[in-house]
């Protein structure tokens, strides 16, 4: 079966601490290539303005995650633990075209 590619993108609170940014995303990364995600590139896209306010929040820090696998196994653990992180306010799984 051949890998399939896919981008996760996440908003993080604007309020974070930067060490405490660091941390989540590297502990995100690692959860990711853990589950057999291979070619990781993950990236800080910027603040920027929200469409909508999300928890009071009216921006946020755009992160993004390329990654390919031929298992949804980290697709899915990001998945579940990014629901329960209070310092993710939404994120986003696509599967790129080749």
């Amino acid at each position: 079966m051949a890998e399939s590619h896919y981008e996760i993108t996440y908003i993080i609170k604007p309020d974070i601490e930067e060490e405490a940014k660091k941390t989540l995303i590297d502990r995100y990364d690692k959860i990711v290539k853990d589950n057999g995600a291979n070619n990781v590139e993950s990236k800080d896209w910027e603040k920027r303005r929200l469409a909508y306010e999300i928890a009071n929040y009216k921006e946020g820090i755009y992160h993004i995650i390329t990654l390919d696998t031929d298992n949804e196994d980290a697709l899915n653990e990001f998945d579940r633990l990014s629901k329960f992180d209070d310092n993710i306010l939404r994120h986003m799984i696509i599967k790129r075209e080749a």
